[in-house]
């Protein structure tokens, strides 16, 4: 008997372990719903660039011959939930099972433990095993620690995965980590290179005009849309930073300037947390252009420990701590969130510039969003759930497992220290 297989908006890779042993008769389900679009009220361009980027997975995998049942937005049988077109499918065709990959969010892995029950059917949740370290390497690393340190979980990623290491298992360099190598001050004249620009195609046409018309009040402007929807676009933009802005990131990226959104930032966080960037391929070949000798070490390193660094270690203090950690408050924060962050009309100029750039391109770098965005909210004492709203609304590689420990506890404080 045949199987569904259902694949997620974020998990948009052949190789994703739902799909691991398909066979002929499966059938892959993936759908646009409502519940998932709207549970907040994510950017434009964010449900423009998934709903774009799975119906480009969806004709991928069918141009492999896989048996594809895809649900559109506004499709008159659409069910409005995943729950819904599982049990819709299920309803056509005869399935021994539903085979899925644990979704990122907690809020959606609690919903499928009652998976099994209401479809009366086994549900198979198996591991992401994208990320380099499960939920039991992370586990295991943190049982017993009064301290959870990203620098030491990293040494641990570095060994684990041989990138950036000698023969004789030390680190290039000498030193695991180059970060004070990393906060240069921006020269005059620098002139970072035009972020990618990819065409828009028919489906992404479609799209763009589907989320005009049923998500109207969403925040964030749709145009200028040219971000990659395919695997194909997001290895390009992988290598257009590599060419490109790589031997100049680990000096500037820490760097602000005025009108310089992008700096010389990679722009592949959105690509790699929906599927279409492997991560681990992502740093190997950074780490080439350290041995070709086209980037520096602490470009290299930089980038290299922002992947298997803080990635995994957010993910996987995330999942080690919830659903516990998204209800601290260790501040006891309790203002509301000023309507500038939804405007940006305010005279503070770092703050009117981050959120005029996160309203037009669903994307600002780390310290934009750390370093004023958030820290404005700590000072001012914003409630954390309105912070980590927002967050999790405005930005296009934003899914609660990384935008929660980021925000709650890098940025506001709310964990009491639990992440540094």
């Amino acid at each position: 008997m045949p199987v569904l297989r259902l694949v997620l908006g974020d998990q948009l890779t052949r190789h994703v372990s739902c799909l691991n042993g398909w066979q002929e008769g499966d059938v892959v389900l993936m759908a646009e719903v409502r519940s998932e679009a709207s549970y907040v009220k994510h950017h434009k361009k964010k449900i423009v660039f998934l709903f774009s980027a799975m119906r480009h997975f969806a004709e991928q995998l069918r141009g492999e011959g896989i048996d594809v049942r895809y649900r559109r937005y506004t499709d008159p049988d659409n069910q409005g939930s995943l729950l819904g077109e599982v049990k819709a499918a299920i309803k056509e065709h005869e399935f021994d099972a539903v085979i899925l990959t644990e979704p990122g969010e907690y809020r959606l892995m609690d919903e499928m433990q009652d998976w099994s029950d209401a479809l009366d059917l086994p549900v198979h949740i198996r591991p992401d095993d994208r990320f380099i370290a499960t939920h039991d390497d992370f586990s295991g690393w943190a049982e017993g620690r009064k301290q959870y340190r990203m620098e030491f979980f990293y040494r641990e990623m570095r060994k684990k995965t041989g990138l950036l290491m000698t023969q004789d298992g030390d680190p290039e360099g000498g030193q695991w980590n180059y970060d004070k190598e990393n906060r240069k001050p921006p020269k005059d004249g620098l002139n970072p290179p035009p972020q990618p620009n990819f065409a828009r195609d028919e489906t992404t046409e479609e799209v763009i005009d589907l989320v005009m018309a049923e998500f109207p009040d969403h925040f964030g402007d749709v145009e200028p849309f040219n971000m990659a929807v395919t695997a194909k676009q997001a290895e390009a933009a992988l290598t257009h930073f590599i060419d490109r802005c790589l031997p100049w990131f680990g000096d500037y990226q820490d760097a602000m300037v005025a009108d310089q959104p992008f700096m010389y930032h990679s722009l592949i966080s959105a690509y790699i947390n929906a599927g279409l960037l492997d991560p681990l391929h992502a740093c190997e070949r950074v780490a080439e252009a350290y041995e070709n000798g086209h980037a520096p070490l602490n470009a290299v390193e930089g980038f290299i420990r922002q992947i298997i660094g803080w990635r995994e270690f957010v993910r996987g203090l995330y999942w080690y701590k919830m659903p516990e950690y998204a209800a601290l408050n260790a501040l006891d924060a309790q203002a509301p969130l000023p309507e500038f962050y939804w405007t940006g009309e305010t005279d503070m100029a770092c703050l009117a510039d981050a959120v005029g750039q996160t309203k037009t391109y669903a994307y600002a770098h780390h310290i934009q969003r750390l370093m004023v965005l958030g820290n404005f909210a700590l000072l001012l004492g914003v409630h954390p759930d309105e912070i980590n709203e927002w967050f999790l609304v405005v930005y296009a590689d934003a899914y609660e497992w990384v935008e929660l420990p980021n925000v709650h506890g890098m940025a506001i404080f709310a964990d009491g220290g639990i992440l540094g």
